[in-house]
């Protein structure tokens, strides 16, 4: 494919004729001092078909173009190449809370599916299936297991789904994806941007991490029902000035109106619960999760989680990942690296997500995966939202 370079010694622009049968794209990159000795340019096609190794060409037809310049050694992609998409068909991916005992045995039944099971208990070390089929629920529900299982499940419900008559065609659909917290992990392997296994080994090390990191503090999560999330602040507010700086809380999931759930110390989280009906909140749920989530509790697991990702290969996502962090999606593999390592201990936008997703035109929704957690908070925030639910 031809590609014509406008030059200038701070600016490289990267052009694809217009007169080529897939429209046009331009990518722009602030480069400093750039030589040309140092530069190479690639232009790869991208399909939306998954598998463990990354992806096939299943659909030429509907194929992604996407541009990157070489710098030496680094590739640079542009960070905003899915700035401007238009969802039609969106994969959506649960976070941890969605485990159930039983998930799991449906995908047996479906070869691929089933396969995924015998690849983790590879790289976990222990049988996951079992866990996920008989439990027991509390060994389930530890964050160092319901993470690697959920992440393998829904990925399981993607072949499960594949196996059905027309399954492929939704698959081939899919123009965006996007995962509640642990999910974007999901919805990033579906996409292409780390295989199977590089992704398990990362829930893996999430996982442990986040486990650690709640074992060296008391904090806790609540649910606040019945509140908007400004009410839900003026909550949190109010708690804080009872307690010390350790036990601080503050909104960690953006859900959807009327469902926010706060993170912090625990009695900060007690004087959210003991605060709730002043403030006229229908009723708060203690969140059973190991800790303060999405908050700086998490801090410790930060670097791990950076390191982890420094010798993980990531490439770009072949269609739009949303991240939890901005809500936006994002490109260039070192800025999704970033963007998972403050995961952690960054509020979860999944209110404004949706929201984008249903203003930019979003015809058609599939939750993959254990639980119907992402379909109540769609049904919530729109009623006529087409969503249909694929379990493993």
């Amino acid at each position: 494919m031809p590609l014509h370079l406008l030059a200038h010694p701070q600016l490289l622009i990267l052009r694809r004729p217009r007169s080529h049968s897939v429209s046009a794209m331009a990518s722009s990159l602030l480069l400093p001092s750039v030589s040309p000795r140092n530069l190479s340019f690639s232009a790869s096609h991208s399909f939306r078909g998954f598998n463990l190794s990354g992806f096939s060409p299943r659909n030429v037809g509907r194929s992604r173009v996407s541009m990157s310049v070489s710098v030496g050694s680094r590739t640079c992609v542009d960070d905003a190449l899915f700035a401007d998409y238009k969802p039609t068909c969106a994969f959506l991916f649960p976070g941890q809370g969605a485990q159930a005992v039983g998930m799991g045995s449906e995908a047996q039944s479906v070869p691929a599916a089933a396969d995924l099971y015998k690849k983790a208990n590879d790289i976990l070390g222990f049988d996951l299936l079992d866990v996920c089929i008989n439990g027991p629920k509390e060994k389930l529900d530890s964050t160092v297991l319901s993470q690697p299982a959920i992440y393998v499940t829904s990925l399981a419900a993607v072949e499960v789904l594949r196996a059905r008559d027309g399954g492929q065609q939704i698959i081939d659909s899919v123009d965006v994806t996007c995962g509640l917290s642990l999910g974007e992990y999901t919805a990033l392997a579906f996409a292409g941007a780390f295989s199977f296994e590089d992704g398990l080994k990362l829930v893996k090390l999430r996982g442990e991490a986040m486990q650690d990191a709640a074992d060296a503090a008391k904090s806790a999560m609540v649910s606040v029902i019945g509140l908007d999330s400004e009410k839900v602040q003026l909550l949190c507010d109010a708690a804080n000035e009872e307690v010390d700086e350790d036990n601080k809380v503050q909104i960690a999931n953006f859900l959807c109106p009327g469902n926010y759930a706060v993170s912090g110390g625990v009695k900060g989280v007690e004087a959210v619960e003991a605060k709730a009906k002043s403030f006229k909140a229908r009723m708060t749920v203690r969140l059973a999760v190991a800790g303060a989530f999405h908050t700086n509790f998490m801090e410790p697991a930060v670097s791990r989680l950076e390191a982890t990702l420094a010798a993980t290969e990531i490439r770009t996502p072949r269609i739009p990942v949303i991240s939890n962090v901005d809500a936006q999606p994002h490109a260039d593999p070192d800025t999704i690296k970033k963007i998972l390592a403050r995961q952690v201990t960054s509020p979860v936008l999944w209110e404004t997500t949706v929201k984008t997703l249903l203003t930019k035109g979003l015809k058609k929704s599939y939750e993959l995966g254990p639980g119907k957690v992402i379909a109540g908070i769609f049904k919530r925030m729109d009623k006529t939202a087409d969503l249909e639910n694929v379990s493993a």
